[in-house]
């Protein structure tokens, strides 16, 4: 027995007609009639009559509509239940910038497309800034660079994170078009080989700071700093008017348009010169539903903009669940 049985039966009751029902539930005479005669098969019962009048119930049938009618309002009730039980509540996320101008506005789409009734609420600061916050429960989860955070423990006096690496990124020296000097660069290139290059970097707390000192101490090399900035958009706004250059993802180039006609970025080949994403959250028994969801959501938008091509110098990190 199906619902759309008793739906047809009900709607041919209440109509007194069997062609006038047909044209109101929009379907083929043949085919309603069709699906009366298997509903009459199987309950070994017949349910109408045909009169001068129309289509009548029969004895069985007048008993059989009142049931129908009461299951017809049950499954309507279960369809508005389903409906209004979506997944709600809150969930704080925090990026730091680069990641945000790559995932940021993806993640948002998505999350609206797929859990509506969820109020995300983004945070964007610097990695260090990000790990404190999480370690402080202020925040449900945070894309984390610090590769000492592998092993999943949150800092001292806090509770153990959850930690899921996403992607590796290639780092890049990145220098402005117009300020450029007349040496063009290469297709690729050491860490070495910037003895001479100005860099703007971030300063000891920022995640990408500690990744580039493993790399300049593996390389033994001293970098020429000339300016420390910890905001990304300044240190952008440094490079693009030629206070010097600065190694980054190329996640740092997404917010302009036309990066390509501003900046040229040439990728570093020391191994060290390449950051790990780690997805940290707090302890599965710590979040809620919604930061559950976000949590898949925000995975499966890492992994379409690696795939099609969209996170330059990314890399997916397999591993099993």
């Amino acid at each position: 027995m199906e619902l759309r049985q008793l739906r047809y039966f009900v709607r041919i009751v209440e109509m007194g007609s069997m062609s006038r029902a047909a044209r109101e539930l929009d379907v083929v005479q043949s085919a309603l009639s069709q699906q009366i005669t298997k509903l009459e098969s199987e309950l070994a019962v017949r349910l109408l009559q045909r009169t001068p009048r129309g289509v009548e119930p029969t004895e069985a049938g007048v008993a059989f509509f009142r049931e129908a009618q009461l299951a017809l309002r049950h499954a309507d009730q279960a369809v508005r239940s389903a409906q209004q039980s979506r997944l709600s509540g809150s969930v704080s996320l925090g990026l730091a910038p680069t990641t945000a101008s790559i995932v940021g506005l993806p993640l948002m789409q998505a999350m609206r497309a797929r859990y509506p009734d969820v109020r995300l609420h983004l945070v964007g600061s610097m990695s260090g800034h990000l790990a404190e916050m999480l370690n402080a429960r202020a925040l449900d989860l945070a894309v984390l660079f610090d590769s000492r955070l592998h092993g999943a423990q949150a800092r001292p006096g806090g509770r153990r994170w959850q930690v899921q690496p996403l992607i590796e990124e290639r780092l890049f020296l990145i220098r402005s078009r117009r300020h450029a000097p007349a040496r063009a660069l290469p297709a690729s290139m050491a860490l070495a080989e910037l003895a001479d290059e100005p860099l703007i970097l971030p300063t000891g707390q920022h995640g990408l700071r500690s990744t580039l000192d493993t790399a300049f101490a593996q390389a033994r090399f001293a970098p020429q700093v000339v300016l420390e900035v910890d905001s990304l958009a300044m240190v952008m706004a440094a490079v693009d008017a030629g206070l010097g250059s600065t190694l980054q993802p190329w996640a740092a180039l997404g917010r302009f348009e036309d990066a390509q006609q501003r900046f040229e970025a040439v990728p570093i080949t020391d191994r060290d010169a390449q950051r790990t994403n780690l997805l940290c959250s707090l302890s599965e028994d710590e979040l809620s539903p919604a930061a559950l969801a976000t949590r898949v959501v925000l995975v499966d938008c890492v992994r379409t903009l690696v795939q099609s091509g969209r996170w330059s110098g990314a890399t997916l990190i397999h591993h099993d669940h």
